[in-house]
């Protein structure tokens, strides 16, 4: 995120997550604004995103954000995708259009996503397709077909957060024991998974994608 003043233009990059599905410039403020306690929100999440747009709306006079869709990301996001060549970059003042425009893009309908419906509910940008006004390339007939999945830290959240083992959030996430999960996802993410199949995945995009070349030559 940059800030100009009381003005603040936000950086995200088009891909998948394992809990919202899609993770954009709504998204990028769940990592911005709370800091190292935002797994504290997980359960509430598309809750925490509506709530977090609706005070970046009070205490920046202006919202801006690029999307990085150059390359994409598809699979179980945001830190074990598979990139996508999809040469676009998105641009809007309204948070929540640009991440139903690009939801739409990845080949998922905008308001079956929670925390694009509830924003658009609350009127905090538009969600539908039908209320956005699109300019530059027809994207009408864009869809990558963009699925989610599961890996192993997702499959360990969704226990942890979203299955009745939630109610013991407080003794797992707000206590010592925090540490042995933070572990986990170091161990699995870094050592095994980056190790095993990232270092491939990302030698493979430099040689192959132009976007990698790109990245190469600086």
């Amino acid at each position: 995120d940059y800030f100009f003043g009381k003005n603040i233009i936000q950086l995200p990059t088009m891909k998948c997550h394992i809990y919202t599905t899609t993770t954009g410039a709504m998204k990028n403020a769940f990592g911005g604004l709370l800091n190292v306690k935002r797994h504290y929100t997980h359960s509430w999440i598309h809750e925490t995103l509506v709530d977090l747009l609706k005070i970046q709306k009070e205490i920046h006079t202006g919202l801006f954000a690029f999307m990085d869709g150059t390359t994409a990301g598809n699979g179980p996001g945001p830190r074990t995708v598979i990139p996508v060549k999809a040469d676009y970059i998105l641009a809007s003042e309204d948070q929540v259009a640009i991440d139903a425009v690009a939801a739409k893009m990845m080949g998922f309908n905008p308001m079956d996503l929670k925390y694009i419906r509830l924003a658009d509910e609350e009127e905090l940008g538009n969600g539908r397709p039908e209320n956005i006004e699109l300019v530059g390339d027809d994207i009408s007939g864009v869809n990558f077909k963009f699925h989610v999945g599961d890996n192993f830290a997702s499959r360990v959240g969704d226990l942890l957060w979203f299955s009745p083992l939630k109610v013991f959030q407080k003794l797992f996430f707000h206590t010592p024991l925090v540490k042995i999960f933070v572990a986990a996802s170091d161990t699995y993410h870094d050592k095994y998974w980056w190790k095993k199949h990232g270092v491939k995945i990302f030698e493979e995009w430099k040689k192959e994608s132009p976007w990698g070349r790109l990245w190469e030559s600086y």
